[in-house]
């Protein structure tokens, strides 16, 4: 997807001048936690694959240090025996302390969705933002698999979070921040080697009409990780962004505060999701 130096943002591929629910949301919230296990952006232009989904009443698979529950050990195991305390035989809940962002249209075609945070607690996804209203491809979601590069159609799926970025300096996240340069692009050139990849046009070519980082849309940002295989033609530059009034060529979009509010919660210790389709 491709915006105009400080003219449109990525996923919006229009920007301003810069300086001077129901059963069915159950379902895909459901859908949400049983993809969370599995993972795989263009910029507000691109496309994705999806992650399966699953009933809302089955809990994800998870692997790794990150989601497993720590051991209990040491005295306070051994104290908690001599006082008679019955052994905990249930399992841990592996996904305790998840993060899930959930982004849900009504239709294909809409571009309006509702997007809410939730955190993972006593065994249930609590609500923690929103629901807030975002905008998303100009021309709604795309089925899943479905999402082409250009095709202003927002991918549907379950995602990873890659870098967080911004013309502005770093607002206070915890993820890595990048600040954007008027050097700075997003290839999102099919035909380039560094498809669907930020690029420093001091040292590398960024393909035939990048994407500018530089423009008011992006003031801040999170790369969702889309298409992250670099698959030729499958979409790039999916973000979550700053919302300027319209709809994106991809992206997600929030009004600048309620985006900030999203960023400064999201921690990559609790492996945070962004969950994407119609309800």
């Amino acid at each position: 997807m491709t915006i105009w130096p400080r003219s449109r943002p990525s996923g919006s591929r229009q920007a301003q001048p810069r300086r001077g629910a129901g059963p069915r949301a159950t379902h895909l919230l459901a859908g949400a936690l049983l993809a969370a296990g599995a993972m795989a952006c263009g910029g507000c232009l691109a496309a994705g694959s999806p992650a399966a989904g699953s009933p809302a009443s089955t809990a994800p698979a998870t692997t790794g240090a990150a989601s497993a529950a720590p051991a209990s050990t040491g005295a306070a195991s051994t104290s908690a025996a001599d006082a008679g305390t019955p052994a905990q035989t249930g399992p841990a809940d592996p996904l305790a302390g998840r993060q899930l962002i959930t982004v849900t249209a009504a239709s294909y075609g809409a571009t309006y969705a509702t997007f809410t945070a939730y955190r993972r607690s006593a065994g249930h996804w609590r609500p923690v933002l929103g629901p807030w209203t975002a905008r998303i491809g100009r021309n709604g979601f795309a089925p899943p698999g479905l999402k082409r590069e250009g095709d202003g159609r927002t991918p549907s799926g379950t995602f990873r979070f890659g870098f967080f970025f911004g013309v502005q300096h770093n607002p206070g996240v915890r993820f890595r921040y990048r600040q954007s340069q008027p050097y700075d692009y997003w290839d999102d050139d099919p035909a380039s080697p560094r498809y669907n990849l930020w690029v420093d046009q001091r040292y590398a070519n960024p393909g035939l009409n990048p994407e500018p980082m530089d423009v008011s849309g992006y003031d801040y940002g999170a790369v969702i990780g889309y298409n992250t295989a670099r698959t030729p033609g499958l979409g790039s530059a999916i973000f979550l962004h700053v919302n300027i009034g319209i709809a994106t060529a991809g992206c997600v979009t929030l009004p600048q505060g309620e985006l900030l509010r999203v960023m400064r919660w999201l921690n990559p210790a609790r492996s945070p999701r962004i969950r994407m389709g119609v309800r």
